[in-house]
């Protein structure tokens, strides 16, 4: 089996380096390698393949050893996703990584009730999923913002990809310009009030478009917006 484990910090071919504790344990304990066994660690940069150099009772050494993927094109997508309860929010989190967005914008609407996110755990379950995915970069997670400061504050050369359910549009290959920043936006379970989709509506550069002629729980919304998002962006 191939172990990647996430590393933050610069890699160095053919250096040494003490494992964090968590890292040390999971490695020594969990999955009870030995000494000379072989693991990938990655960042944004690249991947390298290791070898376990030292095991003690509260420490484990590694070596990089070579390079063995160099870093990508990130993706452009991001997703903002009006919070929900904790778990549909875990499994959101985790599939939409493993689906390649770079950044989760957390929001809050008039018909939100969730209102706050646990950002540590948010990270942990991200880069989780960008390891069993073998990808390079786990997506950035945003402090959490209100529907009308995400919308104020929207980058105009960025393109509102928004997942209406009052929209008959389908996603199609002129709508989106391969190379260009995309923000996918989905609504809370109760969508989004008149108001709101209004106000949505009127961002420059927004395009509407439809995921489902029924009516989806978020997480499966997400699932099934970005996974169409990438098919038409991929394809443009």
């Amino acid at each position: 089996m191939n172990i990647r484990l996430y590393h933050p910090n610069s890699i160095v071919e053919n250096t040494t380096k003490s494992l964090s504790r968590e890292h040390g344990h999971y490695v020594a304990n969990v999955m009870r390698l030995k000494l000379g066994s072989r693991l990938n660690f990655f960042n944004k940069y690249g991947e390298w393949e290791s070898e376990i150099t030292l095991i003690q009772k509260d420490k484990v050494e590694v070596k990089f050893k070579k390079k063995i993927k160099q870093a990508n094109h990130e993706s452009k997508i991001e997703l903002a996703i009006c919070l929900v309860k904790k778990t549909p929010m875990e499994t959101i989190l985790q599939k939409s990584t493993e689906l390649g967005v770079s950044k989760i914008i957390p929001i809050i609407s008039d018909r939100t009730e969730v209102k706050e996110l646990n950002h540590e755990r948010a990270k942990k379950i991200v880069i989780e999923a960008t390891e069993q995915s073998n990808q390079l970069n786990p997506p950035e997670i945003s402090e959490v913002k209100k529907l009308k400061d995400f919308l104020k504050n929207l980058d105009g050369s960025t393109k509102l990809l928004f997942a209406d359910v009052n929209s008959s549009n389908n996603l199609k290959n002129d709508n989106i310009k391969k190379g260009e920043g995309l923000s996918v936006l989905i609504g809370p379970e109760g969508d989004f009030s008149p108001a709101e989709r209004e106000s949505i509506l009127k961002v420059p550069n927004v395009e509407s478009f439809t995921i489902s002629k029924n009516i989806l729980r978020s997480d499966t919304a997400v699932i099934t917006a970005i996974s169409l998002v990438n098919f038409v962006y991929f394809n443009s």
